[in-house]
């Protein structure tokens, strides 16, 4: 159970967090990876909303000085509605391809930008709705699209505390409908809700650690940081994926079972 493993699952979440925070895009597009080497994936998808939950909570109580609210409109909001969305597919959809997408998604997106640091992304409405639409919809299928919508919201070359804090407040709104859909599909289960107070615990403290990180951090340096950190998002969910790895519960300590 993972029960025998929680002190690196809490590790490594705490880890998620800090990483998530820095980056302004939150923690679950770590958390997912990590979680679902620990349990079945629709485990990972009920606990990761509800984790989130608490995680933009807490953003949003840390960087409170500012929301742009034309990103609130154009790209929270096609990203609430198709969160909704991708969670009722999630129980038709094959988790394992829709990773492999994603994975190398984020690593050609963030290498094309890192290679070529002039390169933009327009920042227009077609593009933050586009940016929405996407982003909501890989939310609700695998849990996590806060790296999609980081890669738009990064167009618009945000102050830190604003990126965040925006970033937190639809993030916010896509957990709350997940969460119900999640409830209605099953994947909340009543053995995983232990670790929500553990989880609550965490995202406190890897919020405030990240926050302390941010401030010793350029606002250049923080946009290279989102690019360098999309590219290792992206490698370690298409290793995830690709190899199908997941401890065994059933097996004995360190067991790694492989996914078919």
């Amino acid at each position: 159970m993972l029960m025998r493993y929680l002190p690196w699952f809490i590790i490594l979440a705490l880890v998620a967090e800090i990483l998530g925070t820095v980056g302004g895009f939150g923690s679950s597009v770590y958390f997912v990876p990590v979680a679902s080497y620990f349990m079945d994936f629709q485990s990972v998808l009920g606990v990761t909303a509800l984790f989130h939950l608490s995680s933009n909570v807490t953003k949003i109580g840390f960087f409170r000085k500012g929301i742009d609210r034309h990103l609130l409109l154009y790209l929270g909001i096609p990203a609430v509605v198709f969160v909704v969305l991708g969670g009722v597919l999630s129980r038709f959809a094959n988790p394992r391809y829709l990773g492999l997408s994603l994975g190398i998604f984020l690593i050609a997106f963030s290498v094309l930008f890192l290679v070529h640091k002039t390169l933009r992304i327009r920042a227009t409405k077609k593009n933050a709705i586009t940016g929405g639409v996407v982003s909501g919809l890989m939310a609700g299928l695998l849990g996590t699209g806060g790296a999609i919508r980081g890669a738009t919201m990064a167009a618009f070359r945000l102050k830190k505390d604003i990126f965040i804090a925006t970033s937190a407040t639809i993030d916010l709104g896509i957990d709350l409908s997940r969460s119900v859909v999640y409830f209605y599909n099953g994947y909340v289960h009543q053995h995983d809700l232990y670790l929500i107070p553990i989880l609550i615990v965490v995202s406190l403290v890897g919020t405030y650690a990240g926050k302390r990180i941010l401030e010793k951090i350029s606002q250049k340096k923080f946009q290279q940081n989102v690019l360098l950190l999309l590219l290792f998002i992206g490698l370690i969910t298409l290793v995830v994926h690709l190899f199908g790895l997941q401890i065994d519960p059933g097996g004995s300590a360190g067991e790694v079972a492989l996914g078919s």
